[in-house]
């Protein structure tokens, strides 16, 4: 299979819009890379400039060895699944599957017998048998997403690149079938690029995952690095819940401060933070334990949200929200609580 190296990758529009902003990236060979990130930050012109779909202004693109940098999309062997599938509503889906096979017919010398033998052993990879003949309109969105996937599969690709393929299932599709796109990819070992602004299928898909923002990589990490040890204050605030504290350094040793956010708080940071600094404290709801402590809160609010309780605590002023198995104490009440870890950064 391949690696994947961007370097300096920059893509600029009209002169004054910066989309991709020095991204030095590697995906190693048969891994899945999320690019997880919110609307706008830059991740499906990335996902396009690795494609071939758009030039870069500056920077290199390599495949192992390969600059790819400027060549053209079909000699890349790269395949992408869009966002909106993009079958041709005409066709089959046998013909869907098939079309990219026919458009490198001559060049790699397949008969229809041939095109026929992949294009069944790649409906049979997604679950598709027996559905060859059917056309778009008549599948369901599941199904539509498994041809679009096929399609991309039955050209055996270098580097596969899917960009929120996800996005127009409902919740309960979506869950089956991320899981199905990481057991194929893993299955044939292929290189893939998993575009997302979705931080949970993020988590559920990739080997690894780059957390961009504004055109940059702001961390890169197995899922568990990037949840629990958040290089940034955006990468703090995008992946998972979180309360936010603003206050400031009173003591600081190294990776551990102590800040007072109208209570003193012993946080965790990636950042040389001194005394006297203003600093951003990110907690999550998960790691404020209700029933001991020295905080002394009064809970506001209790809603069942299905796999936890969520308590609205107000503490010295501040509005925190815990997550819990079970409701700790009714609205009104006065309980202890403990904020077990956290992080600061500066703003």
């Amino acid at each position: 299979m391949t690696v994947v190296r961007l370097e300096k990758l920059r893509k600029v529009f009209d002169s004054r819009v910066v989309a991709v902003d020095d991204v030095d990236l590697v995906v190693n060979d048969g891994e899945i890379m999320a690019v997880l990130g919110p609307s706008g930050c830059g991740k499906t012109t990335l996902l396009r400039l690795v494609a071939g779909l758009e030039d870069p202004t500056s920077g290199r693109i390599l495949f192992d060895d390969r600059d790819v940098t400027r060549l053209p999309t079909l000699k890349r062997n790269t395949a992408v699944v869009p966002q909106t599938w993009a079958l041709w509503p005409h066709m089959t889906v046998f013909d869907n599957v098939a079309y990219g096979l026919r458009l490198r017919k001559k060049k790699l010398k397949l008969t229809e017998e041939e095109i026929r033998r992949k294009v069944v052993e790649a409906l049979e990879l997604v679950d598709l048998v027996g559905l060859e003949e059917r056309r778009p309109f008549q599948l369901s969105g599941g199904q539509q997403q498994r041809v679009a996937l096929a399609r991309a599969l039955v050209v055996q690709p270098e580097v596969l690149l899917l960009d929120e393929p996800l996005a127009n299932l409902d919740a309960k599709l979506r869950l089956e079938l991320r899981e199905e796109v990481r057991r194929i990819a893993k299955k044939l070992s292929i290189t893939t690029i998993y575009v997302t602004h979705d931080q949970e299928e993020a988590m559920a898909v990739a080997d690894r995952i780059a957390v961009m923002n504004a055109g940059r990589i702001q961390q890169v990490g197995r899922p568990e690095e990037i949840y629990h040890k958040p290089a940034s204050l955006f990468v703090a605030t995008f992946v998972g819940r979180s309360n936010v504290l603003r206050g400031r350094v009173v003591e600081a040793k190294g990776e551990v401060v102590t800040v007072d956010v109208g209570f003193p708080l012993v946080a965790q940071t990636p950042q040389k933070l001194t005394s006297g600094e203003e600093v951003e404290v990110v907690a999550r709801p998960e790691d404020i334990y209700i029933g001991g402590g020295g905080l002394r809160c009064v809970v506001e609010d209790v809603v069942f949200l299905g796999r936890y309780y969520q308590t609205t605590l107000r503490c010295s002023g501040k509005v925190l929200k815990a997550e819990g198995p079970r409701p700790p104490a009714q609205p009104g009440e006065e309980v202890a609580a403990e904020i077990a870890r956290a992080w600061a950064f500066k703003p």
